[in-house]
């Protein structure tokens, strides 16, 4: 839904509903997406937060699924305004864990996607509209060194394909990198430097004039238009950022925010045996629950939350954020927390100075959070995380 004056377009994300195939997409499209739509803006449009894996994206080849598609878009009065182009594959009821990053940005496979994903959603955006695009933050930590040109140079492949499809259609793409724990972008820090290192040098646009044939300044110009950050904001609180220091840093460095994605993580103030053996129902088997830990010998990390929880008592007294989305409408987890007040901070921050034109609720894990944190369904849980938000920035 749009907000008032520049607060920007605000959804929840497809990927929280199974969305393999385009029978589910649509499916969740026509079921969940509008009762939220019935009760948050019976109305007005309402955006929709797209996610398409890349089998649904092949179906979608077949004319007559782009027609029901935007068809389906029409009908039911949603504006596609943001799509999630990280997780590729299967995204719910197997193990995912860091498979979620593959294909990386290391592989030719990743620019194909991107570039579909791109293509399609100019095909079924409002004329004139934004879109953001939001993806992979390189690849899997681990996996990153030494690939760094390469990821680079793939990125600018896709940003060039976005320049000549503006030109093309008038719809705007903007392809928003996503820092996450464990990840070769995993830092505010260390995603500042990628850009003044590689994506935002001049080298860099140099590159792009090659491969669209603009000037140098044109492609300078170009590539913050198709090329910035998804803040989410579970992700950040999780590295234990400040959201006040960190967004500063990306404005200093031009790095604008196309996307800023709603979540919080789990918050364990001061860990002990009671609060480790409460954490063990988190422990499921499907997403990669990052653990960062802050404590007498600084922030440390650990790629899951099993291997944090093995580390046993020298872990007494530290400070965890776990990733593991919960509600945005829950605080009190029992033993522990949640960062809400990081989300809140954000949000406050958005309403003085709005931050990103596309804000998107992402709470996916709403099948494998722990009985007492679901409510009766998928769509009324989304909808009651609207209305916390929708709070904060509005009243």
């Amino acid at each position: 839904m749009r907000l008032p004056g520049d607060l920007g377009q605000l959804t929840y994300c497809l990927n929280i509903h199974p969305t393999q195939k385009m029978a589910e997409v649509m499916a969740a499209l026509t079921e969940p997406v509008a009762a939220v739509k019935r009760a948050i803006s019976p109305d007005a449009p309402f955006a929709v937060g797209l996610r398409f894996s890349g089998e649904a994206l092949a179906e979608l080849d077949d004319p007559a699924q782009r027609i029901a598609l935007k068809d389906a878009l029409d009908r039911h009065d949603f504006r596609a305004i943001t799509v999630n182009g990280f997780p590729y594959g299967r995204f719910h009821g197997a193990r995912i864990k860091e498979e979620v990053y593959q294909p990386d940005w290391r592989h030719e496979e990743r620019v194909r996607y991107t570039n579909a994903l791109a293509d399609l959603m100019a095909g079924i955006a409002p004329a004139g509209e934004t879109v953001s695009l939001s993806t992979v933050p390189g690849t899997f930590k681990p996996l990153g060194a030494g690939a760094e040109a390469l990821m680079a140079g793939n990125l600018l492949r896709c940003v060039a394909h976005m320049t000549a499809l503006r030109a093309r259609t008038g719809v705007t793409v903007a392809l928003a990198i996503e820092p996450e724990p464990a990840c070769f972008l995993e830092t505010i820090a260390e995603t500042v430097a990628f850009f003044r290192d590689h994506l935002f040098a001049p080298e860099a646009a140099a590159r792009l004039a090659e491969l669209t044939g603009l000037t140098k300044p044109q492609a300078a110009e170009a590539l913050p238009r198709h090329l910035g950050l998804c803040y989410d904001v579970c992700h950040a609180a999780v590295e234990f950022e400040d959201p006040a220091q960190s967004l500063a840093a990306l404005r200093e460095a031009n790095i604008p925010v196309h996307k800023l994605q709603l979540s919080a993580a789990l918050r364990i103030a001061r860990v002990g045996p009671v609060e480790r053996a409460a954490l063990a129902v988190f422990d499921e088997p499907t997403y990669l629950h990052q653990v960062i830990r802050r404590g007498p010998q600084g922030i440390q990390g650990t790629t899951d939350l099993p291997e944090a929880l093995a580390l046993g008592d020298c872990t007494d007294g530290e400070e965890w954020r776990v990733h593991f989305h919960v509600p945005v409408f829950i605080d009190d987890l029992g033993a522990f927390g949640s960062t809400r007040d990081f989300l809140a901070e954000i949000l406050a921050l958005h309403r003085a100075d709005p931050i990103s034109p596309h804000l998107e609720i992402e709470t996916y894990t709403w099948d494998v959070l722990p009985e007492g944190l679901r409510g009766a369904t998928v769509d009324e849980d989304v909808t009651r995380e609207m209305r916390w938000v929708l709070d904060r920035l509005l009243s």
